[in-house]
């Protein structure tokens, strides 16, 4: 006598995670996405413990709209420099040179503005131009000459200090143009009615969540047409939520001393322009490529010198970028502009998930990983620390999240 058995499949899990493998609730699905998701979570936790953390030891005052101002003005060099270091990075590379290239474009921008009285926009446009000049010998060099980049890197920050140290002849030169000024310490203006706000800022934020809300979705389809892994519902709104509770409240910070930034806004245009070429455009991913496997990427056609040229090309225009942000911001040019700024920035991209070995890493890692620094360095001027102890902290936080990769790595690996 036969028994007739038919197999009964598991009933597929509803929508939204729920279901007997993910029974433990939101929370459990907190969890199990941040461990699929370390490396990309990892630091942006990281940032927002140590902001609360800060905001409590400083009695709040971390977060008076005042600071935060001040915390994006006095950073946001950095965070220009760690875009452009992020991608050389990605690329297999190092840079050496962007601190002494940014401290010889802020004495050029001075000789041509207060000695020579040239127009500040074409000061400006001069600056860029001499960066991508210095960029482009460096990345011919390391690109089509075979030369390590460490050493190319190296040679050139000598070389630009010393250049440097020549234009300025020992001396700090300023001040600057009231526009040029504005490039470093200036606000949007004000802008309709009197709401004890900042209106444009107010409506550049709402412009941004609607963005970011926009942008989240987008992605999320996209990966389900192409039947890759999504987050769960209720945690992808989580993160949503996250996303837009963090721009709402730095916009009302912001909105409420006076207003955002001029940098901020070309901090934010590069972040989506570089975003955008790194997740979507042919170029970002060869730079990927090369980074990642070097001899796989030329047989599948990727013209590597020309990647790695225009790669060193980009961070030398960056370079000359942040070189004038900061000169407008000191509203003088001084020999000794620019030092360690070529670490900082190599730190923030390590700490913001950039691999040693190259092909990994995001531009808005980048920006997290400056914003830790520049998070660590406000909060423990504000705690009254010693640079001595603030240099230990922050050597520390570099060791951690450079451990943490390899960690993440291995265990991704097995």
């Amino acid at each position: 006598m036969s028994t007739d058995v038919t197999a009964k499949s598991p009933a597929p899990a509803p929508p939204g995670g729920s279901g007997p493998a993910a029974g433990t609730g939101l929370l459990g699905l907190v969890l199990a996405g941040l461990r699929r998701n370390m490396r990309q979570y990892g630091m942006l936790i990281a940032l927002g413990l140590i902001v609360v953390l800060f905001a409590i030891w400083t009695d709040g005052d971390l977060l008076l709209p005042r600071n935060v101002s001040n915390l994006v003005l006095q950073n946001s060099y950095i965070l220009i420099l760690a875009i452009g270091m992020m991608l050389v990075i990605i690329a297999g590379h190092i840079d050496l040179s962007v601190g002494s290239l940014t401290a010889f474009v802020g004495a050029f921008a001075a000789v041509l503005t207060v000695q020579h009285g040239v127009a500040w926009p074409v000061a400006l446009v001069l600056c860029l131009v001499v960066g991508a000049v210095a960029g482009s010998v460096q990345g011919y060099l390391i690109a089509y000459l075979g030369i390590p980049s460490f050493i190319v890197t190296l040679a050139g920050m000598l070389l630009f200090r010393g250049l440097t140290e020549i234009l300025l002849k020992g001396q700090t030169l300023g001040p600057f143009p009231d526009g040029l000024q504005k490039l470093g310490n200036g606000f949007l203006p004000e802008a309709g009615p009197n709401t004890n706000y900042h209106n444009l800022t107010l409506l550049l934020g709402l412009v941004l969540v609607a963005a970011v809300v926009w942008q989240e979705f987008r992605d999320r389809r996209r990966q389900q047409e192409f039947s890759l892994d999504v987050l769960p519902v209720r945690l992808f709104l989580l993160k949503l939520t996250a996303l837009v509770a963090a721009v709402l409240v730095l916009t009302l910070l912001l909105a409420s001393y006076k207003g955002a930034p001029i940098v901020l806004i070309i901090l934010g245009a590069l972040v989506v322009g570089y975003g955008y070429i790194m997740r979507n455009a042919v170029f970002g991913r060869h730079i990927y490529a090369i980074g990642g496997n070097l001899p796989a990427a030329k047989l599948s056609g990727v013209k590597d010198k020309k990647v790695t040229f225009y790669v060193f090309l980009n961070m030398g225009v960056l370079a000359a970028l942040a070189g004038m942000v900061v000169a407008a911001r000191l509203n003088a040019a001084s020999p000794k502009a620019g030092v360690n700024f070529e670490l900082e920035a190599i730190a923030s991209s390590f700490i913001g998930g950039a691999s040693m070995s190259g092909g990994v890493g995001t531009v808005l890692g980048a920006i997290i990983g400056g914003l830790v620094l520049g998070v660590l360095n406000n909060g423990m001027n504000l705690l009254s620390v010693g640079t001595d102890w603030q240099q230990v902290i922050k050597g520390l936080a570099l060791l951690v999240a450079v451990g943490f990769d390899v960690w993440n790595k291995r265990k991704s690996g097995s």
